[in-house]
């Protein structure tokens, strides 16, 4: 992914990979699978959707647990 675009960081790129794949589409899911802290996924998903890489879809305001997915 970093390939593509070289703007990306490390978490930024993994982010997209995981929604693309399948394998994340929500924040909580993707910072416990690669053990990361959720305020830190929380940071670059947000980054990702002020670039306009990805959609945020909803957010739960108890826990932040954001769904996101692949801007088209």
């Amino acid at each position: 992914m970093q390939g593509e675009d070289l703007r990306l960081t490390g978490i930024q790129a993994a982010l997209v990979a995981a929604v693309r794949t399948g394998v994340a589409s929500d924040s909580r899911t993707f910072a416990r699978r690669l053990g990361l802290a959720h305020a830190l996924v929380l940071r670059e998903l947000n980054a990702l959707a002020e670039q306009g890489a990805i959609r945020i879809d909803g957010r739960d305001a108890r826990t932040m647990r954001t769904r996101y997915s692949l801007a088209s």
